[in-house]
């Protein structure tokens, strides 16, 4: 009778433990399903999410200025950012677990018949002749100009009595897309895209900054032995505050033991700017303790 008083003493202590994340029995336990050992550590997960910017160069940017009166990039190129970070707890039996990483995304802000290239011909390109590549531009920012012309005499009514209703639409619609190729052959296209990757880390008592990998704003993300980027650190800030109410008195015989967490605060780094903070128990940086089992009455 004694052992099955124990046995689920054990039991409901157990259960008690999976459901506060800051506290957990430590050491082997006989329990009535029998017994089970439990060591228990953390394991952190640190999602980085970043975003790739590529500019393509239109093949009439060098006439942009000229022809439209504006500026336009001369030459392609690509760049990385960090966006956001996120540090949790990666443990699927707790009550604390980090959320599945958002799947990539990809945006064009202007952009015709393909995200990364442009139109091989001419939209215009009636005949065989081969014109210069400013005569090219020329004929393009002409068409661009009678195209605004075209869509101010549809709105203000100059064009026919007879566009309205979805027709006008439909044909304002079809001068945007028009106008829009157009300008990509100056202004080039951007294209950006933002993607998230997950970083796992085991921390240890002896340890309280960790890189999780290393960042190039040419290149992204990288390994944390490419020593090309900046470093991605994960710092943890113990807070000493381990404190227990039903910890065991010294006089108690009849106890279990168990792992008091540290609400440690985790912060994720890159370049002296901060994109994540959490505050999260981690069993590495806690202590022991031991809790007093009820006597039977």
């Amino acid at each position: 009778m004694k052992f099955r008083l124990l046995a689920f003493v054990l039991l409901m202590a157990g259960g008690a433990a999976a459901q506060n994340p800051y506290i957990a029995l430590q050491g082997a336990a006989e329990t009535a399903a029998g017994v089970s050992i439990s060591d228990p550590r953390t394991i952190l997960a640190v999602d980085i999410t970043v975003e790739e910017e590529v500019v393509l160069s239109g093949p009439y940017a060098r006439y942009a200025q000229k022809f439209l009166g504006v500026r336009a990039a001369l030459t392609d190129k690509t760049t990385w950012s960090i966006k956001g970070a996120k540090v949790a707890l990666l443990d699927s039996e707790r009550c604390l677990r980090a959320e599945p990483l958002a799947p990539a995304s990809s945006r064009t802000q202007r952009y015709a018949v393909s995200e990364r290239e442009f139109a091989r011909l001419q939209p215009d390109k009636l005949d065989m002749m081969t014109p210069t590549l400013e005569d090219a531009a020329r004929v393009a920012a002409e068409r661009i100009y009678a195209l605004r012309r075209h869509r101010l005499e549809l709105i203000t009514g100059e064009a026919g009595e007879n566009v309205f209703g979805e027709g006008l639409s439909a044909a304002l619609a079809e001068i945007d897309r028009q106008e829009q190729s157009y300008l990509e052959l100056f202004l080039g296209k951007q294209v950006v895209t933002t993607e998230s990757r997950r970083y796992v880390v085991y921390p240890q008592s002896d340890k309280k900054q960790y890189i999780v990998c290393r960042f190039s704003p040419a290149a992204g993300l990288l390994p944390d032995s490419d020593l090309s980027g900046d470093i991605v650190l994960l710092q943890i800030e113990p807070s000493g505050s381990t404190h227990s109410d039903i910890e065991a008195g010294a006089k108690e015989q009849n106890t279990v033991t168990c792992r008091v967490a540290d609400p440690a605060t985790c912060t994720v780094l890159s370049n002296g700017v901060e994109y994540a903070r959490a505050v999260l128990p981690l069993f590495e940086f806690g202590r022991t303790i031991r809790v007093a089992v009820p006597r039977r009455k």
